[in-house]
């Protein structure tokens, strides 16, 4: 699952965001407390136009950043949900 997280964070930054969703949804498939590539999933379907579906998938990983003490990215994902 490490090497499919790598490989959809390198397809997301080189603005594949199309293809870097399935690799990223089915990170976040696998682990119900896997932070990481539900924020990327989150701004790659953002990136891709499916902000409806994109909402949900960043408040979880919001509700995670929070429960996890991960300042940084909560503040992100903050900042990202207050646009909607």
């Amino acid at each position: 699952m490490l090497f499919r997280f790598s490989l959809g964070q390198a397809l997301y930054d080189e603005g594949e965001t199309t293809v870097a969703i399935p690799h990223l949804k089915k990170c976040a498939d696998s682990r119900e407390d896997w932070m990481l590539p539900r924020i990327l999933l989150g701004k790659a379907m953002l990136a891709d136009g499916q902000d409806g579906n994109a909402k949900p998938i960043l408040e979880a990983a919001l509700r995670l950043a929070v429960e996890q003490h991960h300042d940084d990215p909560a503040k992100e994902l903050r900042s990202i949900l207050a646009d909607f």
